[in-house]
């Protein structure tokens, strides 16, 4: 299955979400993982073709991104 440039990048972000949750200290980084999982989930039956809102989302998602890469965001609830 080929996929669209869209969904792409939304798979791109989950990976960087995840690969950033690894770089948390160990205490917290399962909290990272689950509200990461949860933001994705919350919008997964958004319709493919409703790209405003996908475009909205990931502009949100790379915002919550770079505020949760921060080194001084130890933890998140």
């Amino acid at each position: 299955m080929r996929l669209s440039g869209l969904q792409k990048e939304v798979l791109a972000l989950y990976r960087q979400c995840l690969r950033e949750c690894r770089k948390k200290p160990a205490a917290s980084r399962k909290n990272f993982q689950v509200f990461a999982r949860n933001e994705f989930e919350k919008n997964i039956k958004i319709d493919k073709r409703d790209f405003g809102a996908i475009e909205f989302l990931l502009r949100k998602g790379r915002r919550q991104l770079d505020l949760y890469s921060l080194p001084g965001v130890k933890d998140i609830k």
